[in-house]
């Protein structure tokens, strides 16, 4: 396994709202720690507001991850997968989108 890139302090904010046993949670936390990137995470599973407020955010969507950077929404694992094989992720992460 490659050790972790040292933590930036200029990434553009995250934030990823998840549940407690969601694989594609887990895989996209990977990935944006693969890219050294802090996020806030905020945990739905229990929580009707949170998950309300992640609905209103995120247009209506109801599954999770549901993730943000910098106020933008994302999307879920596939969309954050898909904008890193883009070429995509790195410059939104750095907050230059």
């Amino acid at each position: 396994m490659l050790p972790l890139p040292a933590k930036r302090t200029d990434m553009a904010k995250i934030v990823i709202y998840s549940t407690l046993m969601c694989p594609y949670c887990h895989a996209a936390k990977q990935l944006l720690k693969q890219k050294g990137a802090d996020f806030e995470e905020i945990d739905v599973t229990f929580n009707s507001g949170k998950r309300a407020e992640m609905r209103e955010k995120a247009g209506g969507r109801n599954s999770v991850p549901q993730i943000f950077i910098d106020d933008t929404h994302v999307g879920g694992c596939d969309d954050l997968h898909d904008l890193d094989r883009a070429g995509k992720l790195d410059p939104m992460l750095q907050g230059a989108a």
